[in-house]
């Protein structure tokens, strides 16, 4: 099985940390957050497609073809174009399900567990400040009625954190350009949901590292964890 990995972002707001080098290899209690990423991935995850950009020669130098006994492939998104861009590079690429994630965001690795025993899932949790993130509402059995990206007026406090179990017909369903001129994956996901069931999963371990600042509370969370 596939996982395909966004890391291709400026990482602009975690300035000055990526001025010299790019916001996946900034360390967390001493490794890098991709890193982290990977090593949470479930065991049948064998194959990691990484989306790089800003300095991604630095993430292939790290990471090289292998990490972690997966083999580790590379495309190259050329322009910042968003989420839904990002992913079609990676499609040539692709050999039915995969997991989608974020290149910036901490994962325990049991909720993505479960997520690969569904045809669909997504990975959810409550978060403060929805309107920063895609927020999520829910039929009643558990799956994915609505999915916004960054509303006004948020309805929920549940927001996408990655981590999202796919297959290929979700380049079936198109993804309109926004007005900051990028092309986000919450709009097919949604258009997916509302034809094929799609799981939420609520994630109990999700750091977002988005901002300087949140690089000290995330080695924080991970030593009370022992990690």
């Amino acid at each position: 099985m596939q996982a395909v990995i966004l890391a291709a972002g400026e990482g602009k707001r975690m300035r000055p940390l990526t001025l010299e080098k790019p916001k996946p290899l900034i360390e967390v209690n001493g490794k890098p957050i991709i890193e982290h990423i990977i090593d949470a991935l479930p065991e049948e995850i064998d194959e990691v497609i990484v989306v790089i950009g800003y300095k991604g020669h630095m993430i292939q130098e790290r990471l090289g073809d292998e990490y972690g006994g997966r083999r580790i492939l590379y495309v190259h998104q050329w322009m910042p174009a968003g989420t839904a861009h990002a992913l079609s590079i990676a499609r040539p690429l692709l050999k039915g399900r995969f997991l989608f994630m974020y290149g910036d965001d901490i994962h325990g690795a049991e909720a993505l567990k479960e997520t690969i025993k569904h045809p669909y899932s997504i990975l959810a949790a409550p978060h403060a400040e929805p309107s920063k993130f895609g927020v999520i509402e829910r039929h009643e059995d558990g799956t994915l009625k609505q999915l916004v990206e960054k509303p006004a007026n948020p309805t929920s406090n549940l927001v996408s954190t990655g981590g999202i179990m796919l297959d290929e017909r979700i380049f079936d369903y198109p993804a309109p350009r926004h007005e900051s001129g990028e092309y986000f994956l919450t709009d097919p996901v949604a258009s997916l949901g509302n034809d094929h069931p799609i799981m939420v999963i609520e994630q109990p371990l999700w750091i977002p590292v988005g901002y300087p600042e949140d690089v000290g509370r995330a080695e924080e969370i991970l030593r009370e964890l022992g990690r």
